[in-house]
């Protein structure tokens, strides 16, 4: 069980090498918070609502978005969460590859907290680290 202020970083990607190098960069920022990994939007899905034989997440939860993903995409499950009245007010940032206007408009019209472009993996997924470590230490987030 997670400590009570901790946040869990949910990374929601399908790509083994980003979701790699966001491991690797939590490390060496030696950012402690939990990280679940998931590989695409329905599995989010079914880890934050839960089932009988599964709890949901617990809160408090920062959810790291990709939006190329099969199944179920990043924006697709961006829509699910703003629909679905328990995770409405769930903080998402998408980390993706995509600067296509479209994606990125599609994103904040679903009140996404943040559009990061992995343009230089390494260099931008670690400010993204960094920036959402301190957002964790300064924003309360709902529990």
């Amino acid at each position: 069980m997670n400590a009570p202020d901790k946040v869990t970083f949910l990374i929601v990607d399908d790509d083994e090498v980003s979701v790699m190098a966001i491991k690797r960069v939590l490390s060496k920022l030696r950012v402690t918070n939990p990280v679940e990994v998931v590989h695409d939007g329905q599995q989010a899905l079914d880890l934050l609502r839960g089932s009988p034989a599964k709890p949901a997440l617990a809160k408090p939860y920062i959810i790291l978005l990709d939006i190329n993903m099969p199944r179920m995409n990043g924006l697709e499950f961006l829509a699910e969460v703003r629909e679905d009245h328990e995770l409405a007010r769930s903080v998402v940032f998408v980390l993706t590859t995509s600067d296509a206007p479209s994606d990125i408009a599609a994103a904040y019209a679903h009140k996404s907290a943040g559009y990061i472009i992995k343009e230089d993996p390494h260099n931008s997924v670690k400010a993204a680290i960094e920036m959402l470590n301190s957002y964790t230490e300064v924003v309360t987030l709902e529990h």
